[in-house]
Protein backbone atom coordinates (compact mmCIF):
# COMPACT_ATOMS: atom_id res chain seq x y z
CA UNK A 1 0.00 0.00 0.00
CA UNK A 2 1.36 3.35 -0.94
CA UNK A 3 1.36 6.41 1.42
CA UNK A 4 -0.26 9.29 0.03
CA UNK A 5 2.97 11.30 -0.18
CA UNK A 6 4.26 8.33 -2.30
CA UNK A 7 1.31 8.17 -5.29
CA UNK A 8 1.34 9.65 -8.29
CA UNK A 9 -0.87 12.21 -9.52
CA UNK A 10 0.06 14.14 -12.82
CA UNK A 11 -0.55 17.50 -12.82
CA UNK A 12 -2.22 17.45 -16.49
CA UNK A 13 -5.08 15.36 -15.65
CA UNK A 14 -8.54 15.83 -13.91
CA UNK A 15 -9.53 13.44 -11.44
CA UNK A 16 -12.99 12.30 -10.03
CA UNK A 17 -13.97 11.38 -6.19
CA UNK A 18 -14.48 7.73 -7.02
CA UNK A 19 -10.32 7.59 -8.40
CA UNK A 20 -11.23 7.89 -12.37
CA UNK A 21 -8.60 10.45 -14.31
CA UNK A 22 -9.73 11.93 -17.53
CA UNK A 23 -7.48 13.92 -19.75
CA UNK A 24 -8.32 16.01 -22.28
CA UNK A 25 -6.15 15.97 -25.49
CA UNK A 26 -8.03 17.51 -28.77
CA UNK A 27 -11.03 16.10 -29.79
CA UNK A 28 -10.41 12.85 -27.23
CA UNK A 29 -11.22 12.40 -23.33
CA UNK A 30 -8.94 9.73 -22.31
CA UNK A 31 -9.99 7.83 -18.77
CA UNK A 32 -8.01 5.41 -16.60
CA UNK A 33 -8.35 4.95 -12.94
CA UNK A 34 -5.73 7.20 -10.19
CA UNK A 35 -2.24 5.69 -8.86
CA UNK A 36 -4.55 5.71 -5.44
CA UNK A 37 -6.89 3.52 -7.23
CA UNK A 38 -4.71 0.79 -8.49
CA UNK A 39 -2.64 0.52 -5.32
CA UNK A 40 -6.13 0.42 -3.03
CA UNK A 41 -6.52 -2.83 -5.70
CA UNK A 42 -3.55 -4.33 -5.07
CA UNK A 43 -2.42 -6.88 -8.35
CA UNK A 44 -5.44 -5.94 -10.88
CA UNK A 45 -5.93 -9.26 -12.74
CA UNK A 46 -8.93 -8.84 -15.22
CA UNK A 47 -10.72 -5.52 -16.62
CA UNK A 48 -14.28 -5.38 -18.48
CA UNK A 49 -14.25 -2.78 -20.98
CA UNK A 50 -17.07 -1.21 -22.70
CA UNK A 51 -18.03 -1.81 -26.65
CA UNK A 52 -16.98 1.29 -29.03
CA UNK A 53 -19.29 3.28 -30.19
CA UNK A 54 -21.49 2.83 -26.22
CA UNK A 55 -22.47 6.34 -25.09
CA UNK A 56 -22.17 6.92 -20.97
CA UNK A 57 -23.51 9.64 -19.19
CA UNK A 58 -21.38 11.62 -16.65
CA UNK A 59 -20.88 9.15 -13.61
CA UNK A 60 -22.62 5.57 -15.23
CA UNK A 61 -21.12 2.58 -14.96
CA UNK A 62 -18.59 2.03 -18.24
CA UNK A 63 -17.00 -1.40 -16.75
CA UNK A 64 -15.13 -2.95 -13.93
CA UNK A 65 -11.89 -3.73 -12.75
CA UNK A 66 -11.21 -7.03 -10.92
CA UNK A 67 -7.80 -7.19 -8.93
CA UNK A 68 -6.88 -10.18 -6.06
CA UNK A 69 -8.54 -8.03 -3.57
CA UNK A 70 -11.53 -7.03 -4.76
CA UNK A 71 -14.05 -6.01 -8.04
CA UNK A 72 -14.39 -2.05 -8.57
CA UNK A 73 -16.97 -0.07 -10.78
CA UNK A 74 -15.68 1.89 -13.40
CA UNK A 75 -17.64 5.26 -13.47
CA UNK A 76 -17.75 8.09 -15.97
CA UNK A 77 -15.86 11.27 -15.20
CA UNK A 78 -17.79 12.99 -18.44
CA UNK A 79 -20.59 11.66 -20.48
CA UNK A 80 -19.66 10.70 -24.28
CA UNK A 81 -19.32 8.25 -26.63
CA UNK A 82 -16.55 5.77 -26.33
CA UNK A 83 -13.73 5.55 -29.52
CA UNK A 84 -11.46 3.33 -28.28
CA UNK A 85 -10.20 1.03 -26.07
CA UNK A 86 -7.11 -0.31 -24.38
CA UNK A 87 -7.40 -3.62 -25.93
CA UNK A 88 -3.47 -4.05 -24.80
CA UNK A 89 -5.41 -4.24 -20.90
CA UNK A 90 -7.26 -7.70 -21.81
CA UNK A 91 -4.02 -9.96 -22.49
CA UNK A 92 -2.14 -7.22 -19.51
CA UNK A 93 -4.81 -6.06 -17.11
CA UNK A 94 -1.39 -5.27 -14.54
CA UNK A 95 -0.79 -2.38 -17.04
CA UNK A 96 -3.08 -0.99 -14.72
CA UNK A 97 -0.87 -1.55 -11.79
CA UNK A 98 2.29 -0.43 -13.70
CA UNK A 99 1.80 2.58 -15.27
CA UNK A 100 -2.20 3.52 -14.95
CA UNK A 101 -1.45 6.87 -16.60
CA UNK A 102 -0.23 6.08 -19.96
CA UNK A 103 0.02 2.42 -21.24
CA UNK A 104 -2.79 1.41 -18.37
CA UNK A 105 -5.07 4.00 -20.00
CA UNK A 106 -9.13 2.32 -20.33
CA UNK A 107 -10.80 4.40 -22.50
CA UNK A 108 -10.67 7.47 -25.17
CA UNK A 109 -13.90 8.66 -25.55
CA UNK A 110 -15.94 11.91 -27.41
CA UNK A 111 -17.06 13.82 -24.48
CA UNK A 112 -20.73 15.31 -24.97
CA UNK A 113 -20.26 17.82 -22.74
CA UNK A 114 -16.95 19.12 -22.40
CA UNK A 115 -17.52 21.69 -19.70
CA UNK A 116 -17.78 18.23 -17.35
CA UNK A 117 -14.10 18.28 -17.24
CA UNK A 118 -14.30 21.31 -15.06
CA UNK A 119 -16.53 19.76 -12.46
CA UNK A 120 -13.37 17.61 -11.87
CA UNK A 121 -10.73 17.79 -9.11
CA UNK A 122 -7.54 18.99 -10.33
CA UNK A 123 -4.63 17.53 -8.38
CA UNK A 124 -4.25 19.66 -5.51
CA UNK A 125 -8.07 19.06 -4.65
CA UNK A 126 -8.13 15.61 -4.88
CA UNK A 127 -4.62 15.34 -3.01
CA UNK A 128 -6.31 17.11 -0.26
CA UNK A 129 -10.07 14.72 -0.68
CA UNK A 130 -7.32 11.67 -0.19
CA UNK A 131 -5.79 13.11 2.98
CA UNK A 132 -9.35 13.44 4.45
CA UNK A 133 -9.70 9.57 3.58
CA UNK A 134 -7.02 8.69 5.20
Amino acid sequence: MKEIDELILPDDVRYASDHEWAKPENDLTTIGISDYAQAQLGDIVFVELPQVGANFLKGEQFGTVESVKAVAELYMPVAGEVLFVNKELEESPELLNKAPYSEGWIIRVKASEPAELNALMNKEAYLDMLKGLS
